[in-house]
C-alpha cells in the first residue's frame, strides 16, 4: 500500500491554539486534527463543543455528528480501523479505567445511526446517533458556527441549543419534549 493512501495517525504533539481557546484539552485538539487530516466531515457536539463555545469546565470525549453520505462514513470507518478503535464500555468508573471491546467498524455500520462510544489509544470519541427528534446533520450545519482553533484547524461547532439537545439525549436516551399546559 502506498504511504499516501494510509490514514493519518493521531498526532499528540502540542499545537499553538488560537487566543481564547487555551482551555481546550490537547487530547481534543489531537482528535479534531486527526479527523480533519482524514477528511472526515462532521459537526462537533458534546463537551468539546461546549468548551469551544466558552464553557471552560467542560470535560468528556469529543462527540461528532458525521456528514451522512457513504464516502464520509467509509472514510471515518477506515480512519477508526487504522487507529485500532475499540468500543468503550461506560461502566461508571473513571475514564482511564473503562473497559473496551474490539469492534469491526464499516461505513455501513456507522450509517445505521446508532451511537458509538469509542476509544482510539488514549483518546475518546463519540459518534452520535440520529434518533427521532434530533436535528439532522444539515440542520446542525446550518446553525453551526465555524471556529478557527489553531492555524491549521477549523471546526464546525453546533449551536448551544443543539449541544444541549444532544447532551439531553446522551444522558436520558430520549429526545427532550416541550409541554405547554394552561393554568387558569
Amino acid at each position: 500500500m502506498l504511504l499516501r493512501h494510509r490514514p493519518p495517525h493521531i498526532d499528540d504533539k502540542p499545537v499553538t491554539v488560537t487566543k481564547g481557546f487555551e482551555h481546550l484539552s490537547d487530547e481534543w485538539i489531537a482528535v479534531l486534527r486527526w479527523l480533519k487530516a482524514s477528511r472526515v466531515e462532521f459537526v462537533l457536539v458534546g463537551p468539546a463543543a461546549e468548551a469551544v463555545r466558552g464553557n471552560v469546565l467542560a470535560s468528556g470525549p469529543v462527540a461528532i455528528v458525521p456528514a451522512p453520505y457513504r464516502r464520509n462514513f467509509e472514510r471515518l470507518a477506515r480512519t477508526l480501523t487504522a487507529a485500532h478503535a475499540c468500543l468503550r464500555m461506560d461502566t461508571g468508573v473513571s475514564a482511564g479505567d473503562q473497559e473496551t471491546a474490539q469492534v469491526k467498524l464499516t461505513g455501513e455500520k456507522l450509517a445505521r445511526g446508532q451511537r458509538w462510544t469509542l476509544r482510539c489509544g488514549t483518546h475518546d470519541l463519540d459518534i452520535e446517533a440520529r434518533p427521532e427528534g434530533v436535528p439532522s446533520y444539515q440542520e446542525l450545519l446550518y446553525e453551526a458556527g465555524r471556529y478557527q482553533l489553531s492555524a491549521d484547524l477549523s471546526v464546525d461547532v453546533a449551536s448551544p441549543e443543539d449541544i444541549e439537545h444532544f447532551d439531553h439525549v446522551r444522558r436520558t436516551g430520549t429526545t427532550p419534549e416541550i409541554r405547554i399546559t394552561r393554568v387558569g
